[in-house]
């Protein structure tokens, strides 16, 4: 059986006024049914262009130069016309934005933007139909008076019932793959672990599989169950998340981890400047190893 996703020596740089920025050198990646895997790293290190291929977002923007396979489902969304890949968004495979107030349309209810989601997969649904199945999903993610809450704009919610609205819809469809950026940025601490529990539970029961984004090791080690760690373009370290916390090997991993915040011990700790030679070699964990 053919992953899910499939990346192979992925490149990707820009066009600029008589310059060229090369932003990804040569990555892989790879994700199995029902597997969750997690891209981290720093901001600007290369995960949301990433996933912007992956949707299919900027082999539409004129600037980019994109080099390298990237397989959905064994099928190459490279070679597809920009109407094919429209067509798998949305349906095969969902984003859910950092940010779900500004994701959402402020001007029309949650219902009605359910309905144009559920429209993707069912052209001509109708508000009967629409209405029944978005108030099961939002019953999924935990929402009391789903009926209240389809009739309600998005800045009459809260910023939690708006991330979990937003996973709702993510999985609505039931796609293949869902795509996750940094969906707890916006929230406090609290709601973003009952967030990060609540899509943990739903995609394992739908069987979707998750590419994770994020630079918080924290949250990624309640979610992933394996890990690329991403500095400037590259894929630095790889493998099964357990096996990679328990034994982190490479300097740049080993730098985001003692980045995270400590409540006692005086302070952030010193985090050791990461050079350009750290590059090399990229650092693979064998699968069960710890």
């Amino acid at each position: 059986m053919s992953p899910v996703l499939d990346i192979r020596d992925l490149h990707l740089s820009f066009k600029g006024y008589g310059a060229v920025a090369q932003v990804l050198h040569g990555i892989s990646l790879r994700i199995e049914q029902g597997q969750k895997v997690a891209l981290v790293g720093e901001s600007g290190s290369g995960k949301s262009v990433t996933a912007r291929i992956v949707l299919g977002l900027l082999q539409e923007t004129r600037t980019a130069r994109i080099r390298g396979a990237v397989e959905f489902d064994g099928r190459d969304i490279g070679a597809m016309s920009a109407r094919q890949r429209a067509a798998l968004r949305g349906t095969e495979m969902s984003m859910i934005f950092q940010d779900p107030t500004s994701s959402l349309n402020p001007t029309f209810t949650i219902g009605r933007q359910f309905r144009e989601v559920l429209g993707r997969r069912t052209p001509g649904i109708g508000q009967a139909a629409s209405d029944a199945r978005a108030t099961e999903m939002l019953a999924e993610v935990s929402i009391p008076d789903p009926a209240r809450v389809l009739g309600a704009y998005p800045f009459q919610l809260s910023g939690g019932m708006n991330q979990r609205v937003m996973i709702a819809m993510a999985l609505a469809n039931q796609p293949k793959l869902l795509l996750a950026d940094e969906p707890g940025t916006a929230l406090d601490v609290s709601v973003q672990a009952q967030t990060l529990a609540l899509m943990r539970q739903l995609v394992d029961d739908h069987g979707t599989s998750v590419l994770f984004i994020s630079h918080n090791l924290g949250v990624v080690r309640e979610f992933a169950d394996r890990l690329y760690v991403i500095y400037r373009g590259h894929i630095v370290e790889e493998g099964p998340a357990s096996a990679i916390f328990a034994n982190p090997r490479h300097a740049y991993t080993r730098a985001l981890m003692e980045a995270v915040p400590r409540i006692t011990g005086g302070g952030l700790p010193d985090v050791p400047e990461v050079s350009e030679a750290f590059l090399a070699p990229r650092i693979v964990h064998e699968e069960g190893a710890a």
